[in-house]
């Protein structure tokens, strides 16, 4: 996913929501049994073993990798058409063009002495998703620093643009974490003449995942500077050394290409029978990075949505249509489910329902996670009926005596496109680079302090990268809410009747909210 990597943006922290209710109490609304016994662990796992078979180098000792334009991707288009074909679809490949970056070398030094690159065990710094290219080498400047606590930094280092002020122009900013953006602090600094950024972690005292080197993603906002992340204790020795008397030279350089107009394409597929408007769209990526063959990402979301589709084509037919979208170019920032929303009209996208994004599912130190539709825990809310959406995986978790938490919707998958054009929408995700808190190992077991995927955007996204346990708890629950919304009578977004609490006075801007 194109959380690729990441952090969260916003500065709320996962709110706990302790799910432990009996299942008399919570019982689901519709019954997906049937289509939730034909969706198998084994199903999917057959799915996986392909995808993985079918990526490819990208160059000479590369890893394997099924990244948008090269064989491995073309490679998996070719497999999905094909199953889904063989279970009775019309599938569709929606192509479009792409421009793809690949990063041919980055760097970040202290006075010319280079830090170690983050690697997902050692070193210190990333290259910051959908950073600006070109070499920077020049004077640090802090932009409001604030020292942290042993709560969540209200740190909005950077999140105006009264922040930059002539004396970065030329200069390399050191940006801490906070209630904005990455991407708004990186923009923000270029415009004001800054050529370089450097975004360190917040470092809230106690707590690893605020001091652990970020990889922040940039995404929907225009950087034309280079961008690292890096973690809190390097972040704060800069911000030190930029204050002593003769400051601190600091080099961030980001060098790659892009590969315009490359040729790729969306798979999409629907049930015949159901009714049209009241559509509900199962999306995930079939894309990878570049680093590796990504089995959890996404191959763990298409595999489930894929055995979902042949499933429901051996059972009687859905009330609501129901399409499965299988997304190019997510990890070049969400480039497929932007031009499929691009290409509806107006008729067609209200026609949607739901839109249902399954991004990681299997991750080996998961987590289980909800978006937080209706914005009571995260303080925005999706379009109407989104809560909805939330609450119908609430009410299954509920009913089998499972622990979840909620997160906000980031803007980091494919989900982004529908939500911005006003379609309701939510999923589950098991983590990514996110580092398991105490309260979620309270919730969920695992390791304290270790990413939720330890594998995440790296060659060892394999097979030996996925969980059972994971991918059967999160298939049950992505299965039964793509059943429920197939099977609703209502004549509104969600099952039953739209939540009132779903509705903000709010409007989107992008992957963002502004009142």
């Amino acid at each position: 996913m194109i959380r690729k990597h990441r952090q969260l943006a916003c500065a709320a922290t996962l709110v706990a929501a302790l799910a432990m209710a009996a299942p008399a109490a919570a019982a689901p609304q519709v019954d997906t049994s049937a289509l939730r016994n034909a969706v198998t662990y084994d199903g999917i796992h057959e799915h996986l073993e392909a995808l993985q078979a079918l990526a490819v180098p990208f160059e000479v000792g590369g890893a394997p990798t099924r990244a948008t334009g090269t064989d491995g991707h073309k490679n998996s288009v070719a497999y999905v058409v094909e199953r889904l074909e063989a279970a009775g679809y019309d599938a569709i490949e929606q192509d479009f063009l792409a421009d793809i970056f690949v990063e041919e070398s980055a760097a970040f030094a202290r006075n010319g002495v280079p830090y170690p690159r983050y690697d997902g065990e050692t070193g210190v710094w990333y290259t910051a998703d959908f950073s600006g290219t070109g070499d920077a080498t020049a004077a640090a400047v802090a932009v409001d620093f604030t020292p942290p606590t042993d709560q969540a930094s209200a740190s909005d280092s950077g999140c105006e643009a009264e922040d930059f002020g002539p004396e970065v122009v030329g200069k390399i900013v050191l940006l801490q974490r906070g209630t904005c953006d990455f991407g708004l602090k990186a923009e923000l600094a270029g415009e004001a003449g800054a050529i370089g950024a450097v975004i360190f972690n917040e470092g809230t005292i106690g707590q690893a995942d605020r001091n652990d080197v970020l990889i922040p993603t940039l995404a929907g906002y225009t950087v034309t500077i280079p961008v690292v992340g890096t973690d809190y204790a390097t972040g704060f020795e800069l911000v030190q050394a930029s204050q002593a008397p003769g400051g601190v030279t600091v080099t961030v350089s980001v060098q790659g290409i892009v590969q315009q107009d490359v040729e790729t394409a969306n798979v999409i597929a629907e049930t015949p029978g159901g009714r049209a408007d009241r559509t509900v769209v199962v999306g995930g990526h079939l894309d990878s990075v570049f680093e590796g063959p990504g089995i959890n990402d996404d191959g763990s979301g298409v595999g489930t949505i894929l055995e979902t589709a042949e499933a429901m084509a051996d059972l009687p037919a859905p009330r609501n249509k129901v399409r499965f979208i299988f997304f190019s170019g997510e990890e070049q920032g969400l480039l497929g489910s932007e031009y499929y929303v691009s290409q509806l009209g107006k008729k067609a996208l209200q026609d949607i329902s739901v839109m249902l994004d399954y991004d990681m599912l299997a991750s080996t130190n998961f987590a289980r996670l909800i978006y937080d539709g209706n914005g009571d825990e995260h303080g925005f809310a999706g379009p109407n009926g989104s809560g909805v959406v939330e609450q119908v995986y609430k009410d299954w978790y509920d009913s089998q005596g499972l622990s979840y938490q909620t997160i906000p919707f980031d803007g980091r998958s494919d989900y982004d496109a529908f939500t911005t054009a006003g379609v309701p929408a939510g999923g589950i995700f098991a983590g990514a680079e996110e580092l398991k808190t105490a309260e979620q190992v309270e919730l969920f077991g695992g390791e304290l302090g270790e990413p939720l995927d330890p594998c995440y955007h790296q060659a060892c996204d394999t097979l030996d990268n996925i969980s059972e346990l994971a991918l059967t708890q999160h298939k049950d629950a992505a299965v039964h809410a793509v059943g429920t919304f197939a099977q609703t009578t209502s004549s509104v977004n969600g099952t039953g009747k739209a939540s009132s609490s779903s509705t903000k006075a709010w409007d989107w801007k992008g992957d963002h909210q502004v009142r």
